[in-house]
């Protein structure tokens, strides 16, 4: 696959689904962040199977591990759905972090060799495993024209973190790129937004 695709793929994909993109940017409060998502109410809703990103969502970038919040936070979630139905999303699954959650949450699994979100392949995926309809999968995820888009074009539900977690003084650089990409993102769906 050409490198890069999958950022192409989130600008066409985005001009298309770009009315499901401004409802969920105005919808989600500014403040929202994956400690703010109760799972029995997400259960109630409809959820079976929750799709997570790592970066920003469970721990800032880089980290090899989620936040001790995080964790409880995962713990409860394994109540409301199982641990098999919880699985990791990330367009960076490094090693170090698998080696974390076999030891942790060994049911939990990332989902590998797919084409990177916006593309719906780890969904799909996803889908597959847990033996559910994408309807009942809510991934997600910091970033609009990636996890967010996927989920919208994949059929399944986009749960957008507004409020990421991020650590400026450990990594400014990296942090600093993915503040402005995501600054970047909302820009670009309230130029697309529908008429």
């Amino acid at each position: 696959m050409m490198p890069g695709a999958h950022i192409l793929a989130g600008f066409s994909l985005g001009l298309r689904h770009r009315r499901e993109l401004s409802r969920l940017l105005r919808t989600t409060p500014r403040n929202s962040a994956v400690l703010t998502l109760d799972p029995a109410t997400l259960k109630a809703n409809g959820i079976t199977t929750l799709a997570l990103d790592f970066d920003g969502v469970l721990s800032p970038h880089g980290c090899a591990e989620p936040l001790p919040a995080v964790c409880e936070w995962l713990s409860r979630c394994i109540a409301a759905f199982g641990e098999e139905r919880i699985f990791i999303l990330s367009n960076k699954p490094t090693e170090e972090r698998r080696r974390w959650f076999a030891e942790h949450f060994p049911l939990m699994r990332f989902i590998s060799g797919v084409r990177k979100k916006p593309f719906p392949d780890g969904l799909l995926k996803i889908g597959e495993a847990a033996g559910v309809s994408l309807a009942e999968v809510l991934m997600v995820d910091d970033r609009l024209l990636t996890g967010c888009l996927g989920a919208i074009h994949a059929g399944a539900q986009p749960g957008y973190i507004r409020s990421p977690y991020i650590s400026l003084g450990e990594r400014p650089f990296v942090e600093s790129f993915f503040m402005l990409l995501r600054f970047g993102e909302r820009c670009i769906v309230r130029l697309l937004r529908p008429f």
